[in-house]
């Protein structure tokens, strides 16, 4: 034995497949090896068909089981469930990602009695028809956790199911390594792609879907003075709200950018003024692009969402928050900023500073780490 603390990660699926979770996930499991404390494994489905296979990625062990297809955003696998089962029972820590119903199922029929961490990333909001049938084994995994772990109190407060646990959870923020964000060249990326001289620039980025709120920026634009908009990513809704730019006449201020890589979208995040992010979904439970604009000193304006958002960039700190939905509180919010540099460089200031305090990736790993091995 080697002493390690044998942690098993389960989540639906992990790198290279991109999302916010799986990018979490990606970072607990190699930050963790590091530590040299903890033995880690990853269990998780396939992206595709195709049976189990078993792999080395950048050092993390991570078995991936075929699916026989995904189901309200869920995949199915008795693959899953019976690999549960058996690497349970070589771990001292389960550490379950949810919402993820499989692996709750696969808890339940495991017979597993070791410690069980649960991190909450959101409630399931869309799935309605779900919820029906997936409640009371949700339920029965909260008061089964030994402790559950949220991004924010806002991930308590604003959930419809975590304030009956609150005894048993404990804040570990999302994290980035501000470094690695900071060797970034800033090259005027946006500032070549300016129609006016002297345009504030204003920066979404995230896909192009109903919770993500870009409709009621593009209208909030028809209000604004002063600035150009530019939209980073790619989505169902992309043709839409180009539709919408153009029966507004604001062509000449809203630029589509696409899907950027990841190099290309920091160069966009450092040469922004403003970082906007107008959620209108508790789907949004925590926005990390906040963090990737606040560590280069930008101030974001978000929205007052039940979730974690608003705990991320705080009303009159580090930016401002307006309601959802509400497209003249968010013109009133950009034109405020736009129209005064001192303020975008206090708050961007603050912003930088609140990364660098709360959201390390060295404070969030310690924590966990402390978490996992019983110390907090």
């Amino acid at each position: 034995m080697s002493g390690k603390l044998r942690v098993l990660e389960v989540n639906k699926a992990y790198y290279p497949h991109i999302g916010g979770i799986e990018t979490i996930i990606r970072q607990y499991a190699e930050e963790l090896g590091k530590t040299g404390g903890f033995d880690v494994k990853v269990l998780v489905c396939r992206d595709d068909r195709g049976g189990m296979r078993r792999e080395k990625v950048n050092g993390v062990d991570v078995t991936r089981c075929g699916s026989l297809g995904t189901y309200f955003s869920c995949p199915l696998s008795m693959q899953f469930v019976r690999k549960f089962r058996e690497m349970a029972a070589k771990s001292d820590v389960v550490h379950i990602h949810v919402p993820f119903p499989l692996a709750d199922a696969a808890l339940m029929l495991s017979g597993y009695k070791g410690k069980v961490v649960v991190s909450w990333h959101s409630d399931v909001v869309k799935q309605k028809k779900l919820m029906l049938l997936y409640k009371p084994f949700m339920h029965r995994l909260l008061e089964r956790a030994d402790r559950i772990l949220v991004a924010t109190e806002g991930h308590i407060i604003g959930s419809e199911y975590l304030p009956g646990y609150w005894d048993k959870c404990t804040v570990v923020p999302y994290g980035i390594v501000p470094e690695e964000y900071r060797k970034t060249v800033r090259d005027g990326f946006l500032e070549e792609k300016c129609c006016y001289r002297d345009s504030v620039k204003v920066l979404f980025s995230g896909r192009l879907v109903y919770y993500k709120g870009v409709d009621v920026l593009i209208e909030a634009f028809n209000d604004v003075k002063g600035c150009e908009l530019f939209i980073s990513g790619a989505g169902e809704l992309e043709a839409e709200l180009k539709a919408r730019v153009k029966h507004s006449e604001i062509e000449d201020r809203v630029h589509f950018l696409g899907f950027l890589p990841q190099k290309e979208l920091r160069r966009a995040f450092a040469d922004c003024d403003i970082f906007v992010l107008p959620s209108v979904e508790r789907s949004e439970a925590f926005g990390i692009v906040q963090l990737e604009a606040m560590v280069y000193g930008k101030p974001v304006i978000n929205t007052s969402l039940p979730s974690g958002v608003p705990y991320v960039s705080l009303h009159g700190d580090t930016g401002m928050t307006v309601p959802p939905s509400d497209a003249g509180a968010l013109a009133f919010a950009i034109n405020r900023l736009a129209d005064d540099r001192e303020l975008r460089e206090e708050m961007g200031e603050a912003a930088a500073e609140r990364v660098d305090k709360v959201f390390n990736e060295k404070i969030v790993i310690e924590r966990l780490c402390g978490v996992l091995s019983g110390k907090l």
